[in-house]
């Protein structure tokens, strides 16, 4: 049976959340109940999630606008164009941490609940429910522990726990199953070569639109030194969040070891005995492997 799944994303701002969408649609191991948007302009990122799940035709999916918090560049204003969250013709909740409680409560079986982007929804979801812990597992793209950014050999502040740290202290904090892609094993992870060559190719519909959002995000981010010496036409950009997704449904071609974690409030996360044990991602096994797949599934070439 697939895996009720939740996705909690800070879509809209790097276009890793995009291909990480992407991949979990094309993944016939899950069964997509609900896609919530956090942090940022919610309602913008609630457009976008509705736009592309229109694209790949999966309105059965409901969409839910999270909390709004901070600002933040909407560098994909240009794909999603003068689409408005009113046009999707799925369901739609206004109240996206209620939908994720009602959502998992109300589930005949465990909820693994993705999180790609900070956690302020997630946060506030074991606030108003606490009994959601016994119902779901929590999946996440957070952290860096021996590794940082691009495989620097010291850990680093990780934009996903750093952004709202008190939020991401909860979330780590709360008696339940965690698992997580830290930077040691997602922040070197993207497609060139054939696999970028083949997704080029593609006439499919989601991966046209994938690639869209992929150019107008490096246009509109040329000027950020991550991108210098990225050449947009030969390879994606580092694509943590696909790392998480996958981790929903099969850790077998990463090296996991069971961490105790606490986030301290300037957003690191260390290992400490006093921290919650959590399900780390520290290596690969074959990330080539895990490319490979990433790029099949995207053209809708390996469905198991």
């Amino acid at each position: 049976m697939p895996i009720p799944v939740i996705l909690d994303t800070d879509i809209g701002f790097d276009v890793d959340d995009v291909w990480a969408l992407a991949f979990l649609l094309r993944c016939p191991e899950v069964d997509v109940k609900l896609i919530v948007s956090d942090t940022g302009d919610t309602y913008y990122s609630a457009s976008l999630v509705a736009k592309l799940l229109e694209v790949a035709g999966r309105t059965d999916i409901p969409v839910g606008v999270g909390i709004p918090l901070d600002e933040s560049a909407r560098t994909h204003s240009g794909w999603l164009g003068d689409y408005r969250l009113e046009d999707y013709p799925g369901r739609v909740f206004m109240d996206g941490v209620g939908a994720i409680c009602n959502t998992v409560m109300s589930s005949p079986a465990k909820v693994s609940i993705i999180s790609i982007g900070p956690v302020p929804n997630i946060a506030a979801a074991l606030a108003r429910e606490p009994g959601i812990v016994n119902n779901s597992k929590f999946v996440g793209m957070h952290g860096s522990i021996r590794r940082g950014y691009l495989g620097a050999d010291k850990p680093m502040r990780e934009y996903n726990v750093k952004k709202h740290s008190m939020a991401c202290q909860r979330v780590f904090s709360t008696p339940w199953e965690l698992t997580i892609t830290p930077l040691d094993t997602c922040g070197n992870v993207f497609l060139q070569g054939d696999n970028f060559e083949r997704l080029k190719e593609s006439s499919d519909p989601l991966v046209q639109a994938v690639l869209q959002n992929h150019f107008a995000w490096c246009e509109a981010m040329k000027d950020w030194p991550i991108l210098s010496h990225m050449d947009p036409e030969a390879q994606s950009s580092l694509l943590y969040d696909t790392v998480a997704v996958y981790l929903a449904f099969s850790e077998s071609l990463l090296e996991m070891e069971q961490l105790p974690i606490i986030v301290t409030d300037d957003g690191k996360t260390l290992m400490n005995d006093g921290g919650q044990l959590v399900n780390c991602a520290m290596q690969w096994k074959d990330q080539t492997a895990f490319e490979s797949l990433l790029t099949k599934r995207l053209l809708n070439e390996d469905q198991r």
